[in-house]
This record gives C-alpha cells, structure tokens and sequence, in this order.
C-alpha cells in the first residue's frame, strides 16, 4: 500500500470519523450514487440524497434509475448489518446481495435451460460459471484471518475483482461485486471504498488489462488510488467543517449534517 494511503488512512482513523453525526450516511449515499451510476443511473448525488431520505423522485428521470438507487441503498444497509454481526460469506449470502440489488429492477431471462428471474439472485446458466462454492468458501475461511490494513484491503479488491471476472448473475455482477467488497472492508472496520463514477472508464481498463496480463497489480493500483481520493475528500470535507463550527458526534445535536 502506497506510504501516503497509510498516512491518510491513520489519519481518518484518529480523526475517528465515524463518530461524526451523519458522515456515515453521508458515505453510504455517496457509495449508491457513485456505484449506480456507474451501471446508467441518472440521478445526481443531491437526488439520490432526497430520494433516499425523503422518498423525492427526481422529476424528468427515468422511475427505473430511482428504483436502481432505492434498491442499492437496501442491499449496502444490509451487508453492513451483516458485517457489524461478524458473519461469513456464503453462497447464499452473494446470492441476497445481488437480489437486494436487483429487486425492483431485474427481468425474467427465458433461456434453453429454462427461466431466470434476475431478481432472485439466480445464477446464470450454461457457459458461465457460477464459481462453484470454492469462491466463497474460501472467502469465508480466510475472512477473519487477514491480518493489517494493506492485506485487507488487497482481499476485498481481490474478492471484487474475482465475483466480476466470475460474472456469475444476469444482471447487477458489478454492483454486487462492489458491494462485497464494501462488506470485507466493514467487516474489518476499513473506510468504505468507492469507485468513483468519474472514474469508470479507467475502472473497465483495469479489470480488462487486470485480466489480459494476469496480474493483479493493476487492479490494486487503481483502487488504492480512488481509496486515496475518497479519504482525501472525507478528510477535506471534514477539516474544512471543523474550521466553521463544532461538528457534533452521534447521538448530540439536533441532526446538523456535516456534509448536506
């Protein structure tokens, strides 16, 4: 990991921002609008806010967008539940995530080998494969014995890279994979990455030349730099706030938000 990741990542942490009323709400919205968008949605971050805190849905955008959000939204609170209970990964559990995700939004797939429901967390079937239970299994077994900062987030870029490249559901293969890799980082109570929208065309090219040369250096040299811009940005934000007035921690205040 990059000297001056670690050196941002030490200072988040003694920062303790996640005792900053609303900064983790203020991530979370930030991960859906950035993830969403990613896979077409047209929303803007201040839509995706008021969608999700006030159920406004942004007039002249498609439903489908808003239902996209709404639904991303449901699945990240979910794998954070399950992340703060320590639970591990299987099968099934990648399989709800990707349901979640898709819930308002998938199709029905009529295929040779009968009928998907996209919105079932089904796996994809015929020439794809499903990766098995060895993908998780081993997810699972090495989940809680990953040891220091560098290590756990090199496993929850590698756990992305690998549900995507395995691209095993109809629909929603790189929400879910982001998403998995949100709950490692949970799990092992890391800042939360986000890969920003802005970024998506350099995401593609690292996840294709990732597998064209096979070396995933190149994946993690891409996200540890959107984990440096997001950390920079968190910590900007919340310099710049403290300059202004006292922030508030949780459960003090009357709902001042640092970042809305």
């Amino acid at each position: 990991m990059p000297d001056d990741i670690s050196t941002l990542l030490s200072q988040y942490k003694e920062l303790n921002l996640q005792d900053v009323l609303d900064h983790e709400k203020f991530n979370e919205y930030s991960i859906v609008h950035h993830s969403s968008s990613i896979e077409g949605s047209t929303l803007t971050e201040v839509e995706t806010r008021l969608l999700l805190e006030e159920d406004i849905t942004p007039k002249g955008k498609p439903l489908m967008h808003s239902l996209m959000v709404k639904d991303h939204y449901a699945a990240l609170r979910h794998i954070l539940e399950v992340a703060a209970a320590k639970k591990g990964i299987t099968v099934e559990f990648i399989q709800h995530i990707n349901a979640l995700v898709m819930k308002n939004t998938g199709s029905v797939y009529h295929t040779v080998f009968g009928e998907i429901d996209a919105s079932k967390g089904m796996f994809r079937k015929g020439n794809v494969s499903a990766g098995g239970s060895y993908f998780p299994n081993r997810l699972d077994e090495n989940l809680p014995n990953v040891k220091g900062d560098e290590e756990q987030l090199k496993f929850s870029f590698t756990a992305h890279f690998d549900l995507v490249s395995i691209h095993p559901f109809y629909d929603g293969n790189g929400r879910t994979s982001r998403l998995l890799m949100n709950y490692i980082q949970a799990y092992h109570r890391l800042p939360l990455a986000i890969v920003f929208k802005e970024d998506k065309a350099d995401y593609y090219v690292a996840l294709q030349e990732t597998r064209k040369q096979e070396d995933m250096q190149i994946f993690y040299s891409f996200l540890f730099e959107q984990y440096r811009k997001h950390l920079e940005q968190d910590i900007a934000s919340y310099t710049q706030a403290m300059s202004q007035k006292n922030v508030p921690k949780k459960g003090k205040g009357n709902g001042y938000s640092l970042f809305f």
